[in-house]
């Protein structure tokens, strides 16, 4: 069983053909609706690759909020865990340009009433990994840090969107997933020029919090530093790039899920960039998350 305890949102998408400067009003191409949120994208990304899942997040008492429950059920993953707060879910104005890269503004709604009075220690029952990021409040993010760790779960933290990590529970971290220039935010440094600089940036992060580190590196794949000291790069798998939206999401669910199946951390991250890089290959978080069988195939299996 994976948990994933994290923000749930509607994603309002704009396409664009550049994003806009300062100052600057553009008409979009076209518009959507879509599902989203980093947690609840992840869970999604993690069952469909199988892996039984039970979200724990929160959602309005609006019709966003009955759609954001009603999809993660209709994906099979337990959504008995969100809360629902009278008032507005949790949306993300999203704009993404002709090249597939998107930039992103998160209005939290009920993601933000999440606290640390929630007893979490029930939900971690039969846990093998536990997946959080960043989109909901320190309280709520450090409780299921410390409900998981203290389950036995191998917990992964996916440090986005960025913030210094010394208000978060480090001590019952596993693993620590970002991308590169999160990697560098964390470090109060500039992101690294090239994938040694960035290598040599997780090692430090690896070092300070003894932890394992991942780095996600866009189309050149991803590096890792494990906490025993083995470190390694898996390449990029060459793609058509629609939309890069989720495409982070895809990774973290696609390695907690094979993680929980008891795959070693390379081939984790193997399977994750493969389940990353099909992701992109359509418009929206969800709609390019692959299942099983299409990274079987894709991984020539």
């Amino acid at each position: 069983m994976i948990v994933v305890a994290g923000s749930a949102n509607i994603d309002l998408v704009a396409r664009v053909s550049h994003h806009p400067e300062p100052g600057e009003t553009l008409m979009a191409s076209g518009y959507a609706v879509h599902q989203g949120g980093k947690g609840a994208n992840q869970a999604v990304a993690a069952a469909r690759l199988g892996a039984p899942v039970r979200f724990l997040g929160a959602a309005g008492d609006d019709d966003f909020g009955n759609q954001i429950v009603a999809n993660l059920t209709a994906e099979g993953i337990d959504a008995d865990g969100v809360q629902r707060f009278p008032g507005s879910s949790g949306i993300a104005l999203i704009t993404v340009d002709n090249d597939g890269e998107n930039r992103i503004v998160v209005v939290p709604g009920a993601n933000g009433q999440l606290d640390d009075s929630r007893d979490l220690a029930g939900a971690m029952g039969g846990a093998t990994a536990l997946l959080v990021q960043l989109e909901t409040p320190t309280a709520f993010v450090n409780a299921a840090l410390a409900a998981g760790h203290a389950a036995g779960a191998e917990v992964i933290l996916n440090a986005a969107p960025a913030a210094p990590l010394k208000a978060f529970a480090m001590d019952a971290v596993d693993w620590l997933m970002v991308n590169a220039g999160e990697a560098a935010f964390v470090l109060g440094e500039r992101e690294g020029a090239t994938r040694d600089e960035t290598a040599d940036q997780a090692r430090r992060l690896a070092k300070q919090y003894d932890i394992g580190v991942i780095v996600t590196l866009g189309a050149d794949g991803a590096l890792w530093i494990g906490r025993d000291g083995s470190q390694g790069h898996v390449p990029g798998r060459p793609t058509t790039v629609v939309d890069t939206t989720g495409a982070g999401d895809t990774f973290a669910g696609a390695f907690a899920a094979a993680r929980a199946e008891g795959q070693s951390v390379e081939d984790a991250i193997r399977m994750a960039g493969v389940a990353a890089s099909l992701s992109v290959g359509a418009a929206g978080a969800r709609a390019g998350m692959p299942d099983r069988s299409a990274v079987r195939a894709a991984m020539g299996e």
